[in-house]
């Protein structure tokens, strides 16, 4: 039911089918056992979706490099196999190198997803020292397989334009930067996990680390965490549910096993943009699937597979809330600042598109700017989901959220103004933006987080102040705020409106009342 514009994420969804089939089958070909060619096909899957680099060049060189960060943890899992603290200690460490190698942005999160995979699929298939050779072979047949699936029969990256980059927001140096803090809180919470899943079943702890682990991939904030791990048990659940209905009773059956995994990949890739819990269902199902290929699969592995997830979900949570916490309000106003900078930047380069600058582009400040509002709407997510109790934040969320997507909108049409050859520029345009850049910059100052109900009447009255400001300025220039002399300047003017209006929700304290919602 979700929007899918140009059908990217279905045609994704079947590459991934035929990148990691293809991975299977020459795994097959090649002779290599049960368990190398699940290991090549956990391969295939995570270069496939893990590997995200803003151009098909540096995709390439990403997905050259994942053996260099997984052979070697393949090898210290491998080794480790009959020293369990040994082991235990090894994990904790993959776990905060892997969060910490965010840091260095999409290759940084690839490689490290990729080795905490590798010693994961470790302990899933009991891997020992001996079973190394072919596990090499497999994984590197694999990627190349892959690779060829995805860069030379169906690029699909290749013709379409590069995604912008958007960094995570540091917060400064040492435990302020927010990788350092991540790191440090999935190491703590791995380490509860593990006890607590190890207290539980001393064969399938693994599952309560990896889910822990997946809780805090694409997270920032306890409250981004909290609802990650909520739908983590939500999906796992609903995923059993299908699980004890459609691959209990195959019995592990070559033919349509293989084609229910089949169906869980396409399921895996085609909801993660849209729906983390309907992911996790297709996860599920497919580890019920492998469970049934490798003979191991009954009632009462599923119900443990349920438990340790709800552990590891747990460690997440405790870890976010006690270790270190960093607030959805922090995170959240960072990524309204750097939202609100990139509006400013697209009506720069709009405007000097119109004055008759051939180098003003504003096309990559637009991509960035969806970008940054997808980071936007994802930390946001926690106010405004169904359950949150937080009535207050909850309009409060949903009004910022509104009026950036009017923002937008309003950036979108000036730029499409401005990439017509034929629109002339209006005088009137630079004072238009100059207006706007005040805008910006009166909301990403500093602002404190808590006032007394005085203050927040007294900022209502100042942001009212500045609306009025807004729409005398655009009428003693002759347009009114609905209908400017020029599409562009009508476009600037509904921008001025947006930004005027984000003024009381992003400047009255978290937790008081937003008046006229």
């Amino acid at each position: 039911m979700a929007p899918d514009p140009g059908r990217l994420r279905l045609r994704t969804a079947t590459r991934a089918v035929l990148g990691i089939g293809a991975a299977v089958a020459l795994c097959g070909l090649a002779g290599h056992s049960l368990a190398a060619a699940v290991t090549g096909g956990l391969a295939a899957l995570l270069a496939l979706f893990t590997v995200t680099d803003a151009t098909v060049r540096d995709q390439a060189v990403t997905t050259a490099a994942l053996p260099a960060a997984g052979f070697p943890v393949l090898a210290v899992a491998a080794g480790l196999h009959g020293h369990p603290a040994a082991r235990d200690a090894a994990l904790l460490a993959v776990v905060g190198l892997g969060v910490y190698a965010r840091r260095w942005g999409p290759r940084g999160h690839a490689l490290g997803v990729f080795a905490f995979m590798t010693f994961f699929s470790a302990q899933f298939l009991h891997t020992t020292p001996e079973q190394l050779p072919e596990l090499y072979a497999a994984i590197a047949l694999s990627l190349a397989a892959a690779s060829a699936v995805r860069f030379g029969l169906w690029c699909l990256e290749r013709d379409a334009p590069p995604a912008p980059a958007v960094p995570p927001l540091s917060g400064g140096r040492g435990l302020g930067r927010t990788t350092t803090r991540q790191a440090v809180q999935a190491t703590a919470g791995a380490a509860l996990a593990l006890l607590a899943g190890q207290l539980l079943s001393d064969q399938r702890w693994y599952w309560a680390v990896g889910a822990t682990w997946w809780v805090f991939v694409n997270t920032t904030s306890r409250g981004e965490t909290l609802v990650r791990s909520f739908r983590r048990v939500l999906g796992t659940l609903i995923g059993l549910g299908v699980g004890v209905a459609l691959v209990v009773p195959l019995h592990g059956a070559a033919v349509p096993t293989a084609v229910l995994v089949a169906v869980c990949v396409f399921g895996i890739f085609y909801s993660a943009p849209v729906s983390y819990t309907w992911m996790m269902l297709s996860v599920t199902v497919l580890a019920g699937s492998l469970y049934g290929v490798l003979g191991v699969l009954d009632t009462g592995l599923l119900v443990l597979r349920l438990a340790e997830t709800a552990i590891g979900a747990l460690g997440a949570v405790l870890a976010v809330l006690v270790v270190l916490p960093v607030t959805t309000h922090a995170t959240t106003d960072g990524w309204i600042q750097r939202a609100l900078r990139c509006v400013h930047a697209c009506t720069e380069e709009a405007a000097a598109r119109l004055a008759g600058s051939p180098a003003a582009d504003p096309a990559p400040r637009v991509a960035e700017l969806e970008a940054l509002l997808g980071r936007v709407r994802l930390s946001l997510a926690p106010l405004v989901h169904p359950l949150s109790p937080l009535r207050a934040r909850k309009a409060r969320a949903r009004r910022v959220l509104a009026l950036l997507d009017a923002c937008a909108r309003e950036v979108r049409g000036l730029a499409a103004v401005a990439a017509d050859p034929e629109a002339s520029h209006d005088e009137r345009l630079g004072a238009a933006c100059r207006r706007v850049e005040a805008s910006v910059e009166a909301l990403t100052a500093h602002r404190p987080t808590a006032r007394r109900s005085q203050g927040h009447r007294s900022q209502g009255h100042r942001s009212q102040g500045h609306r009025s400001q807004a729409h005398r300025a655009a009428v003693a220039e002759g347009a009114s705020p609905l209908t400017g002399p020029g599409p562009a300047l009508a476009h600037l003017h509904g921008l001025e409106r947006a930004l005027a209006d984000l003024a009381a929700p992003l400047h009255s304290p978290p937790r008081a009342p937003l008046a006229g919602v």
